[in-house]
């Protein structure tokens, strides 16, 4: 959780855009970001034997 936390301070809290529209497409853009982060950092856990 506090990963995830940092992710968001890192990206920035406050929204950029004024227009609704566009503050919808930079909340979507900020989660597939993170979204992006998670997936690069779950190891990749293989069998053997």
């Amino acid at each position: 959780m506090e990963t995830k936390t940092n992710c968001v301070k890192l990206l920035g809290q406050k929204l950029m855009s004024r227009d609704f529209d566009r503050q919808v497409a930079e909340v979507q853009i900020r989660a597939a970001v993170m979204n992006r982060f998670t997936a690069l950092g779950i190891p990749v856990t293989v069998a053997l034997g």
